[in-house]
């Protein structure tokens, strides 16, 4: 370790702790980047640490990476610097939660999976499915922005995150919204951190309104010939009064995907999709209710099949609740395992140019050889992964022509194109946030705004912010 090191150690001890700051080799492997490891990784327990941290890193210009759970620090632009990992776990309370109000504030590095133990006791929870949910966290999922399959019913967390707390890259605590459905105070400056990746402050606490549990959930699965059939039962579904949680397409290659022995170890439990022939096309779409309501859902959603040409179809009861959000929210996660080089692609149209976005998506792999699958939300969001079989030069020359001429398809229907997900190596090849967009302009200047002196998670956004 250099003086320098050894300097920035033993300040970020004074600050939080010399038990709450990591310099041992092995532990510090678990924040690596793209390769990337910090020379310390420190634990701050209170706002006001962050504050100090903060403050001090700006003034060495240390840069600085938040983490919480660490599921999904392989996303985004490799960091053009990497000194030291604010891990946020230490905050983890529910600092306010008021069940008759819906509304709910907690520290970002409570997991998910306890917060919806909590809520569950009063019969809510907070529609953030997201995938790694065994490891996920507050925070880190909405710095990440990542999607859940429940934003067909009830948006993204642009639409229930009421507020936010933040230091900003000069150190300062800032907050903006607040604790209150309805809040017209002020600019939402919060909705600013979704998906920003760390780049535009540290968040240090979240405000939810939460949602009434669904009662008596049920999945209905059917499966189609052909991609046209399933993307018109989507049509009818959408078309009609029926009021789904979840509502997912997937690809024969997904359908494999989620059924095999990876998922199952994922994602263990029955699934839906493990009944699925493997060469059909699936639709999914969960819904809950009660009484004649939930006849009518069952019935209804039996019928537009049949007429959209289903081949078969099924409903799974309460037994099998983890099928509506399980296996589908977790394709990101099986599908990085399902090959030496996943390359992942979130995809945006219009839900009318879906069918065109995926016979492109077909073209693309199979004309370069490269197998993979696809999920589809009901609302246009796909992700596709491809599935190269090695990780060398060749396999790699061709996933990046697959994923130009899938992007290219995407921005010719009037689309936007992601790829969250790409080994490190690769990224430097691939287009990650996309063409450069006149809006980037203006995300630098942001930048410059909330972190003057560019410590926090510097190259891992847009433009390379």
């Amino acid at each position: 370790m250099t003086l320098a090191a050894g300097e920035t150690v033993t300040r970020l001890a004074e600050i939080s702790g010399a038990a709450n700051v990591i310099t041992d080799s092995a532990q510090l492997a678990g924040y690596e980047i793209d390769g990337l490891v910090p020379s310390a990784a420190v634990k701050p327990g209170t706002r006001e640490e962050i504050c100090e941290i903060v403050k001090f890193c700006a003034a060495e210009k240390l840069a600085i990476i938040p983490c919480g759970g660490r599921s999904k620090l392989s996303m985004g632009g490799t960091p053009a610097r990497y000194d030291v990992a604010v891990d946020a776990t230490r905050l983890d309370r529910i600092v306010v939660y008021d069940p008759n109000d819906l509304t709910l504030s907690v520290e970002p590095g409570i997991p998910l999976q306890r917060l919806a133990g909590v809520l569950a006791g009063h019969q809510q929870f907070v529609p953030l499915a997201v995938p790694f949910l065994s490891r996920a966290t507050a925070g880190g999922t909405i710095a990440s922005g990542v999607d859940s399959p429940l934003r067909q019913l009830y948006g993204t967390a642009r639409d229930f995150l009421l507020g936010m707390e933040f230091v900003t890259g000069e150190g300062i605590w800032g907050k903006s919204g607040g604790l209150v459905v309805k809040n017209v105070a002020g600019y939402d400056l919060h909705k600013l951190m979704i998906g920003a990746m760390g780049t535009l402050g540290i968040i240090t606490k979240l405000n939810f309104r939460t949602f009434p549990a669904p009662r008596s959930p049920r999945v209905f699965s059917a499966s189609f010939d052909s991609c046209d059939d399933a993307l018109e039962l989507r049509r009818r579904v959408m078309q009609s009064p029926l009021r789904v949680l979840t509502l997912d397409i997937l690809n024969p290659g997904a359908v494999q995907m989620l059924s095999s022995e990876i998922a199952a170890r994922l994602e263990p439990g029955p699934d839906c999709v493990d009944r699925i022939a493997k060469d059909k096309w699936a639709v999914l779409a969960a819904f809950a209710s009660s009484g004649a309501l939930l006849q009518r859902y069952q019935e209804e959603m039996n019928r537009m099949a049949k007429e959209a040409g289903c081949e078969d179809c099924e409903i799974a009861g309460d037994e099998n609740r983890p099928t509506a959000f399980g296996r589908v929210r977790e394709f990101v996660p099986i599908a990085l395992e399902s090959s030496a080089a996943t390359v992942t692609l979130k995809l945006s149209v219009l839900p009318t140019k879906v069918g065109k976005l995926l016979d492109a998506v077909s073209s693309a792999a199979q004309e370069n050889g490269v197998r993979f699958a696809t999920y589809t939300g009901g609302l246009g969001v796909s992700y596709v992964a491809l599935l190269p079989d090695g990780r060398d030069e060749d396999w790699r020359g061709r996933v990046l022509k697959a994923a130009d001429d899938i992007g290219n398809a995407c921005a010719q229907l009037g689309g936007n194109v992601t790829i969250p997900w790409a080994p490190g190596e690769w990224k430097s090849f691939l287009k990650i946030w996309g063409p450069e967009r006149t809006e980037f302009a203006q995300m630098r200047e942001l930048k410059k705004v909330f972190d003057p002196a560019g410590i926090l998670a510097p190259g891992r956004f847009a433009g390379g912010i």
